[in-house]
């Protein structure tokens, strides 16, 4: 059960970083300088622990996996991150996190390929887990392709907004940029999700992996910023929405939430966490309305439908496949290496056999 709650904890910070994240971004703050104070934050938070915890663990760790987890740093913390954030900049909350909804389909087929998931077709649960990232497909193209009629706030008071936004952006150009953005930020990031997948198995310390990740990509991420603003009076922070979100990215997402998202991975696999995204648009949807004032429209609705249809449909195969088929988590890899050796063994006794057949 704990890997449930743990689940709806993380879609719930999520959606709180939509929300705080553009209405900083729509006062000015730039993303990069602001991505590089998040994971700055996060760094201060998780290194001591770290140290304090794991002291005796940092002496194992080899130049080579330091070398992996300075890779997953560029490629999650570094690349992903600057791009999304700035994929939010250019559109909104909403429809950034309905794109999001996406990363079931890349991560499952990412899984697929590094041999992490089993999709067995002739299984009922195989058909569910088909079923559901169709599911959720149809839902993202939905919300992406079918705006219809607008949705009036809930809330005419706002508190981070005083105006009408839409959750579709003014300028086409705009949205396609940020959408693209957004895509390609959403690949990245599910690519590093399975790779974390991989690594812990080969250094199942989430703590260290954290937060050496952590302190690599704060590095890279003032390199970035540096090359990118080099302002310094754009990198002053004040006492209002950008300091907020520093503080709530840099700690409770980046800080406690990555933590979270390692050991429910570790608990359930990357597929599993991927497939509760949906929540977090729905939470979005409801927190835009409310706080931002952004207008939804019906098509947003529709494909939400769709993405939690998906969402439980997957989770019903998963929970299935725990009762049922309690050694599915075997690695594939290692399954097929012994039906190999048992295919051997039994060719070797059949010519055996024959042999002394023919010696008769």
């Amino acid at each position: 059960m704990k890997p449930y709650i743990v689940a709806i904890i993380i879609q719930v910070i999520y959606a709180g970083m939509f929300i705080i994240l553009k209405a900083a971004f729509n006062l000015g703050l730039n993303t990069f300088v602001f991505t590089f104070y998040c994971q700055a934050a996060a760094t201060v938070l998780l290194l001591p622990i770290a140290v304090f915890r794991e002291r005796k663990s940092m002496y194992s760790m080899s130049f080579w996996l330091l070398s992996k987890l300075f890779l997953c740093a560029l490629i999650g913390n570094t690349c992903a991150i600057n791009l999304l954030n700035l994929a939010l900049r250019f559109t909104s909350a909403t429809v950034q996190s309905a794109i999001g909804n996406s990363k079931p389909v890349s991560i499952f087929c990412l899984a697929l390929l590094l041999r992490m998931e089993v999709l067995n077709l002739k299984s009922a649960y195989g058909i569910a887990k088909l079923t559901g990232v169709a599911l959720c497909l149809g839902g993202v193209f939905l919300i992406a392709f079918y705006a219809g009629p607008p949705l009036s706030p809930v809330n005419h008071h706002h508190a981070f907004q005083s105006g009408h936004t839409s959750s579709v952006p003014a300028g086409q150009g705009t949205w396609i940029k940020g959408t693209f953005l957004k895509l390609v930020g959403d690949m990245i990031w599910s690519l590093w999700i399975t790779l974390q997948a991989a690594l812990l198995k080969e250094f199942p310390n989430k703590m260290l992996v954290t937060a050496t990740q952590s302190v690599f990509s704060t590095v890279q991420l003032f390199v970035v910023a540096i090359v990118a603003e080099r302002d310094f009076s754009r990198w002053k922070l004040g006492l209002d929405l950008g300091l907020l979100a520093v503080i709530y990215y840099g700690f409770v997402v980046a800080g406690v939430c990555y933590y979270l998202q390692v050991w429910c991975m570790e608990m359930k696999g990357p597929v599993f966490l991927a497939m509760w995204f949906p929540l977090c648009f729905a939470l979005t949807i409801f927190c835009s309305l409310f706080f931002l004032g952004e207008i939804v429209h019906l098509g947003s609705i529709l494909g939400g439908i769709l993405l939690i249809g998906g969402l439980y449909s997957v989770l019903w195969a998963k929970s299935k496949e725990t009762v049922v088929e309690p050694c599915s988590e075997v690695d594939p890899i290692e399954r097929e290496q012994e039906e190999k050796e048992h295919e051997k063994s039994e060719k070797h006794e059949e010519e055996t056999t024959v042999n002394t057949v023919e010696q008769v």
